[in-house]
């Protein structure tokens, strides 16, 4: 309505329904016309722009117009009021919870609204899923399976919790600037993946944040974050045990193994840097 009067509030006002643009609407259905004085209804750092805001209100808003503003405000307060309403009503109902909700708000990306829809879906009880990775097959946050012939298949991931897996994935795209292991995480899915690929980057990383979630209400303890390098020292610990596995393999063949680390004059082009076969006894 107000872009049909040439009203363009909006474009100076951040929140067009704030006490200053919601002011300002109020006196246009009121009947005042004059941009100076509808300016000056601004509050706040709104006063600093009212040039601007003369501008904006410089417009052709008629009677019609004010009466569709009406109801359209009418309407937003009503809806409104419901949604306080129900916030009550979810408040009251996860009160017995608040201790686990506030260990879940500890996660990075999971605030208020995320934690009570865990529990909602979950009750809270980790007992019901003995492992992580149940969860998240519940949830419906696990990879598929595809197999066949021995050999793993692309598969999409499992159906499951459809409000659960919507959360957790919209709290996983609130993560992806931060400097915590679930931001890192997101990236590296994100890097992974490619361009336009978020969306798998996201159940990837809401994955973890789930995992993360059942560790918190199964040992009821906050969440501390690793670093955003814990999946670089992962790897080089990966990396390590590795080395040390097809080193004992080696071994019980009758081979004298000899670990170089990279750097230290290792061994030839060609082969893998973490092991090096001197000699065979057999």
């Amino acid at each position: 309505m107000l872009e049909d009067a040439g009203i363009k509030i909006d474009s100076v006002a951040s929140d067009m329904l704030g006490k200053s643009g919601r002011a300002m609407i109020e006196a246009l259905i009121a009947g005042e016309r004059d941009p100076a004085r509808l300016a000056g209804l601004a509050l706040g750092v709104l006063r600093r722009k009212t040039e601007e805001l003369q501008m904006a209100c410089d417009g052709r808003f008629t009677a019609g117009h004010g009466q569709m503003c009406r109801l359209h405000l009418d309407a937003y307060d009503h809806l409104t009021g419901k949604i306080a309403g129900l916030d009550a009503l979810v408040a009251e109902a996860a009160a017995p919870f608040a201790a686990i909700i506030a260990r879940l708000v500890t996660i990075p990306g999971i605030g208020q609204r995320t934690a009570e829809v865990i529990i909602a879906e979950t009750g809270g009880d980790m007992t019901r899923f003995a492992t992580a990775a149940r969860l998240a097959a519940w949830a419906g946050l696990a990879p598929g399976d595809n197999e066949s012939a021995g050999k793993r298949k692309k598969a999409p991931t499992r159906k499951g919790d459809q409000h659960l897996r919507a959360a957790m994935a919209e709290a996983a795209r609130a993560t992806a600037r931060t400097a915590t292991r679930p931001g890192t995480r997101f990236r590296r899915q994100a890097r992974r993946f490619g361009r336009g690929n978020e969306k798998k980057a996201a159940v990837a990383a809401a994955h973890t944040l789930l995992s993360i979630a059942w560790a918190v209400m199964r040992y009821d303890s906050d969440y501390i974050d690793a670093g955003t390098d814990y999946y670089d020292r992962r790897d080089q610990r990966n990396r390590e045990h590795l080395a040390r596995h097809y080193q004992q393999a080696l071994t019980r063949l009758g081979y004298q193994v000899t670990l170089t680390p990279p750097g230290d004059g290792g061994p030839p082009p060609g082969t893998d840097p973490s092991t090096a076969v001197s000699s065979q006894t057999a």
